[in-house]
């Protein structure tokens, strides 16, 4: 039985012929499952994965989704038909089965965009467990992520295609580090060190201090802490939070290019920014890609982004009225 202090154990369904096509038609690249199974290592320990499609129309995908341990569950489609219905139908009392037999998962992840899985949604609600909705946002029906506890936009979580990753181990692990720990201050008030070291652990199990340099992860986290990439807060267990001046001079930065450019394409606003500024990157302050480090600042009010797709400008913000 779960107990309060207990990290969530999670449950994650993939309708994954909705997922498939509406990654494509709408986003124009292949789903991919590290974006979610990142996002969902922040909220807790995944206990099972299950995709259901009829394989045989999804055969190259088959590998990647081995490789994060998803069970594939096949429905062959008729000839001459189509059994959609029947994958749907199989993955709610598959869903059900499990919520009923293991209680001690606590939080069901139901990845499709289609409304007929609202039902399911609910059911599991009333049994008192936690739902993510997860959904391609153009394919996804406006009837399911407020039936949600929560809902994960897939367009939100997966890698702009422009993105770089720097390719040293010490700043791809300060890379994990921050990202996580960005995931957990949005679904938590504290991160503690301990919490922090476990959702790293749990993105990538090979995760080591020592590749890093370090003896411990508390000597990590003090290292970055001296570079203003984190503040700690306590003894022996820190509290951990993201730095304060260096995510202030980003957002200076990123206010100074849109100001003096006028407006600049989304597509090449992070060049120009580095330009500006050969040491930024959005990583280290905890974004999972460019496109989530402007939206955070379009909320903030610093920037307004307008246009769609690659033809999206970001201007400085409107003025009101005096």
């Amino acid at each position: 039985m779960n107990t309060p202090n207990a990290e969530p154990r999670i449950a994650v369904y993939l309708d994954y012929e909705n997922l498939a096509i509406g990654a494509r038609d709408n986003l124009g690249k292949p789903f991919d499952f590290a974006p979610v199974a990142d996002a969902l290592a922040e909220r807790g320990r995944v206990i099972a994965r299950r995709a259901y499609a009829d394989w045989s129309y999804f055969d190259e995908d088959r590998r990647m989704l081995t490789r994060h341990q998803v069970e594939l569950v096949d429905i062959p489609q008729k000839m001459g038909g189509s059994r959609k219905n029947a994958a749907d139908i199989k993955m709610a009392i598959d869903a059900i089965e499990l919520a009923l037999e293991r209680a001690y998962i606590s939080t069901f992840v139901i990845c499709t965009g289609d409304s007929d899985l609202s039902p399911l949604v609910q059911k599991l609600r009333e049994l008192d467990r936690t739902v993510i909705g997860v959904g391609v946002r153009n394919s996804t029906s406006n009837l399911l992520p407020p039936a949600c506890d929560e809902f994960m936009f897939y367009d939100n979580l997966v890698s702009s295609s422009d993105d770089t990753e720097d390719s040293s181990d010490a700043s791809t692990g300060a890379t994990l580090v921050l990202s996580t720990l960005a995931g957990l201050e949005s679904n938590s008030d504290s991160v503690r060190a301990s919490t922090l070291k476990r959702a790293v652990l749990r993105k990538d199990p090979t995760f080591s201090e020592a590749d890093l340099g370090h003896r411990t992860f508390g000597s990590l986290l003090k290292a970055m802490a001296a570079d203003d990439l984190v503040a700690l807060e306590g003894g022996s267990d820190p509290q951990v939070s993201l730095g304060g001046s260096a995510a202030v001079n980003a957002d200076e930065l990123l206010v100074r290019v849109v100001t003096e450019a006028k407006q600049v394409q989304l597509t090449g606003l992070k060049d120009a920014m580095r330009r500006a500024d050969p040491e930024f990157s959005e990583r280290r302050l905890g974004y999972r890609n460019f496109g989530s480090f402007v939206r955070a600042a379009e909320a903030r009010g610093l920037v307004r982004l307008t246009g769609k797709a690659d033809a999206r400008v970001v201007q400085p913000p409107t003025r009101r009225g005096k």
